[in-house]
């Protein structure tokens, strides 16, 4: 007993210092020079995501035993496994800068492989967060039986459960690929994003730039929308994940999360809503004050606000029901229809179509952006493919016309009729028609005669309805209470 018990306490010893190694991460100095960019280390950022106790660690001593002798690389510039996010578990996948910049060796690619393997075999919500250099220069020296296989993986997670990417430094090469992948990409105030950093960009094309320059968190939530949202620090990054995970369910097919603390009838009249919404088209207003009076208090996540700005894209509750909201911004350009607003749209409808999210619509458009610029930016093509991904979405389905809805516009916020919607509804303001009677007229050649019985024609809610283009007409202070209504009917698909 006493020869077996003094073997066990030598490689329990041994145990110990390899998990000593892999905790201490770059050490002391690496996690300095870490936290003076107001950055955390990654064990740092795993702990503030997950609920207090609940990680648990695959992988640590990958890293730590170098088939050719080499010093031990603790954990392989990655942590990561599994945890709880309110009460729900997740798998967590996250780079270390303070190792070898993060960068991808072999035992490191084995590991990621594996995590993101579990989540698509258990069907778990998988996070990603991004720090990292991409793949190892000196992986090209070595030989080993794992190459990086995440990214097909992460290809197949699309649909069936929710990714989350976080990119919290500068995030390169492989890693930076393989987070392109999630329902929500979230940049940190800082971070950088790129396919290729700025050493390759000098070799390749001779330029010269900076991180920044090349693929910052302002640029790619502004203009190249890869990303959706910019955090102001890693811990309201982190805080927004969490946030998201907690409107999906866990796997596509797996129940809703209600907020059963919400009564399942939280019926009341809106009476705010008829100073905020004009009934006449051309004037102008904030849709978010919309929103923000219809939801329960304190739901609304508003998803890639600075980006298509003409349409909001969000996740709220009504009734503590989970949905995701589509409205026009009659603030910015009238609420048009661009490419850019029908991209993150498309984007995001595919989401709440794979989870079975609730589509609420609130449509108040006058139709696709027209013009020269809006054709070379593609607007066809993603307004095509934004109509596509609302034709798909088969769950519960609320379109309400506020005021105007012309043209392909109307369409592709799901307002034509007979077009999987669980109800239909218009305020009594309505305009609508397949070009708007101002330029519509002169467009086709119409006299003055016609141009008015055109006007006449678009204007309010009757003929449509008696056409059957809407299955309910209502007062705006009701708008809550219908939209709550058919939230709780059952779809058969």
């Amino acid at each position: 007993m006493t020869d077996s018990r003094t073997l066990w306490s030598a490689l329990l010893e041994q145990l110990d210092t390899r998990h000593g190694i892999a905790t201490a991460m770059g050490g002391p100095d690496k996690i300095a020079r870490q936290h003076s960019r107001n950055r955390l280390t990654a064990r740092e950022r795993i702990d503030q995501l997950l609920d207090t106790g609940s990680f648990c660690e695959y992988g640590a001593l990958a890293g730590g035993n170098h088939p050719g002798g080499e010093p031990p690389v603790p954990a392989d510039a990655l942590v990561g496994g599994t945890g709880y996010i309110d009460g729900r578990p997740v798998v967590v996948v996250a780079e270390d800068f303070t190792v070898k910049g993060g960068s991808i060796g072999h035992p490191n690619a084995a590991k990621r492989a594996r995590l993101v393997r579990l989540a698509l075999e258990q069907q778990l919500p998988l996070v990603l967060m991004l720090d990292g250099a991409g793949e190892r220069a000196s992986n090209q020296g070595e030989r080993y039986p794992h190459a990086p296989g995440d990214l097909q993986l992460v290809a197949d997670l699309k649909g069936q459960v929710p990714v989350v990417s976080l990119v919290l430094g500068s995030s390169a090469g492989h890693g930076a690929l393989t987070g392109m992948f999630a329902d929500l990409i979230i940049m940190s105030e800082g971070a950088t994003l790129f396919s290729a950093g700025p050493p390759l960009v000098a070799a390749a094309l001779g330029r010269e730039v900076t991180p920044q320059e090349l693929g910052s968190a302002g640029m790619h939530t502004r203009q190249s929308g890869v990303a959706h949202n910019l955090c102001a620090s890693e811990a309201e990054a982190l805080d927004l994940a969490r946030r998201f995970l907690g409107y999906l369910p866990a796997r596509a097919g797996a129940p809703l999360p209600l907020d059963q603390a919400a009564p399942t009838k939280q019926t009341r009249e809106l009476d705010e809503l008829l100073d905020i919404i004009p009934p006449v088209p051309q004037q102008a207003y904030n849709m978010r004050r919309v929103l923000e009076t219809l939801v329960d208090a304190g739901s609304l996540l508003e998803l890639q606000p600075d980006y298509g700005r003409n349409l909001i894209t969000a996740l709220a509750r009504i009734g503590g029901t989970p949905c995701l909201l589509l409205a026009n911004q009659p603030a910015v350009q009238a609420g048009a229809i661009t490419a850019e607003a029908a991209e993150k749209a498309g984007h995001f409808l595919s989401v709440a179509a794979a989870f079975n999210l609730p589509l609420v619509s609130l449509v108040d458009n006058p139709g696709v952006m027209p013009g020269p610029a809006s054709e070379q930016s593609g607007v066809l093509r993603a307004a095509g493919h934004m109509f596509l991904a609302q034709r798909r979405h088969r769950g519960r389905k609320v379109v309400v016309t506020l005021r105007k809805a012309f043209g392909f516009g109307s369409s592709v916020m799901g307002m034509n009729p007979f077009d999987h919607q669980t109800v239909s509804l218009a305020l009594p303001c309505v305009s609508l028609g397949g070009v708007p009677a101002i330029g519509g007229a002169a467009a086709s050649g119409a006299d003055a005669s016609e141009a008015e019985k055109m006007a006449a024609l678009q204007a309010g809610a009757w003929v449509p309805a008696d056409a059957m283009a809407f299955d309910r007409v209502i007062d705006p202070r009701q708008l809550r209470n219908e939209i709550l209504r058919a939230l709780q009917l059952k779809t058969g698909s």
